[in-house]
């Protein structure tokens, strides 16, 4: 594999930054399905730091990202300080945290990748394990847009047990962060008939407790909100990730 990446060029006659950015950006591109785009830059003066598995800063920007449940992120940005690395490691094309690190991070999810992640198998799984009036639901159709007043407006076509005449779920709501980790449809404004009105909050419920970031993270990380922007058509999260070890390769 490190062939593959770096070629037959030795590493003493190589940027060994270069060396260690290339296989750290092959690493977390592994954990994702597919990306459209990876830069990884790691810092090191002098580079013959690297060799003791010190690194002075580490850079990612990750875009298109499509995670292997289905989820897809538009930009993914994480920015840590001095860190420490299993050197040796890197050529097994792997990395290896000595110690847990912290890192600033930024993503950014448009009207598109919450459309698309909210028709998953995933997620429609945990919206379906949600029971109305006793009766399981079958979600179809689902849109998510972001308004000109900066709300998430979601709209579905819901079938509640054998019934073939689905319930129209149309609800716009603002979106807020709770406790660091919580993402939360609030100032619920719904539309439709008492009935679509009825399962619209048992649904908001339901998904209010279901977006903690704690069940979305990869193995390995905890992940917090520091502030949350609505802007271009896109949310915009800024945060902190903890780090204890580096999640490993998803399995094909």
């Amino acid at each position: 594999m490190v062939q593959a990446l770096f070629g037959s060029t030795p590493f003493q006659t190589q940027g060994g930054d270069r060396i260690v950015s290339k296989a750290v950006g092959a690493a977390i591109a592994a954990l994702f399905k597919r990306s459209e785009k990876v830069e990884a830059n790691v810092r090191a003066e002098p580079v013959a730091k690297l060799l003791q598995g010190s690194v002075d800063g580490f850079d990612f920007i990750g875009q298109g990202m499509l995670m292997y449940n289905g989820l897809r992120i538009a930009v993914m940005e994480l920015y840590l300080e001095a860190v420490s690395i299993d050197f040796g490691a890197i050529f097994a094309g792997q990395v290896k945290l000595r110690q847990p690190t912290q890192a600033t991070m930024r993503v950014v999810l448009t009207e598109e990748d919450l459309t698309s992640s909210f028709n998953t198998p995933f997620i429609i799984d945990k919206l379906q394990r949600l029971q109305y009036q006793g009766q399981p639901l079958k979600f179809s159709d689902t849109e998510m847009r972001i308004t000109p007043e900066k709300k998430l407006h979601l709209q579905s076509q819901v079938r509640v047990g054998d019934s073939n005449q689905p319930i129209s779920l149309n609800f716009t709501s603002q979106v807020d962060i709770e406790e660091r980790r919580k993402i939360q449809f609030t100032d619920v404004s719904y539309e439709g008939d008492s009935e679509a009105v009825s399962l619209g909050k048992a649904l908001i419920d339901h998904v209010n407790n279901l977006l903690d970031l704690d069940k979305f993270a990869l193995d390995g990380t905890l992940l917090r909100i520091d502030r949350l922007r609505i802007q271009n058509e896109s949310l915009i999260f800024y945060g902190a990730a903890q780090i204890n070890r580096f999640p490993q390769m998803k399995k094909r």
